[in-house]
């Protein structure tokens, strides 16, 4: 589990098919490399993935093809900058929002409008997610936690501070840049949990 509070930017170094010819072996350079170890889970630009390999200025992953079709991680090329956040631990301040980092659709930003010295970010996205998002509700793009201030359907605004344009990949987008997209879990849960109740019945309980 993550916090959508971006730790530092990477940069890819390799990326290329996997020896099965379907999914992505990816590399890539980071501040906090030296410090990982084999199995841990990194947040690459808000997708959940795996250290396979580790170096003393980079680790690698394994990028499967389920990932590949739901984020944007196969557009990603040598050089380019990325996202990362460390999985939490039980002493890190949570000072995101639950993040898991289990991308639930690509976006489009449609708009980056500055006003003073911070930014103004809209971005579309599949009509059907239209559900879970709300007015100062939390979302995800590319791994960032932020503050819903304006939406409709399939559509999604939010501000920018001077920090976080900063300090993550954000500074990189324009408009027609795709955007892995994280819904607030808890807003699915609680769907989920409500769902027997929807049509007026009561879910069946083992006694």
């Amino acid at each position: 589990m993550f916090t959508g509070l971006i730790e530092d930017l990477g940069t890819i170094a390799e990326t290329r098919v996997d020896q099965d010819q379907v999914g992505r072996w990816m590399t890539i350079r980071a501040p906090f490399a030296g410090e990982l170890s084999l199995g841990e889970s990194v947040s690459v630009n808000g997708t959940c993935l795996t250290v396979v390999a580790c170096l003393p200025d980079a680790f690698s992953v394994q990028v499967s093809p389920t990932t590949l079709a739901i984020t944007t991680l196969g557009a990603l090329k040598s050089g380019q900058r990325v996202n990362l956040e460390r999985s939490v631990t039980p002493e890190t301040r949570l000072g995101g929002h639950w993040v898991l980092g289990h991308v639930d659709t690509r976006g489009r930003v449609a708009a980056v409008v500055p006003e003073g010295d911070a930014h103004h970010i809209t971005v579309h996205y599949p009509d059907e997610f239209q559900r879970w998002v709300l007015p100062q509700g939390s979302m995800t793009l590319d791994g960032i936690s932020l503050t819903i201030v304006d939406c409709g359907p399939g559509y999604v605004s939010v501000t920018i501070i001077p920090h976080t344009w900063n300090h993550t990949v954000i500074q990189d987008w324009v408009p027609g840049t795709l955007v892995n997209v994280e819904f607030d879990v808890l807003g699915k849960y609680l769907e989920h949990l409500m769902a027997p109740y929807a049509k007026g019945g009561v879910p069946h309980v083992q006694p």
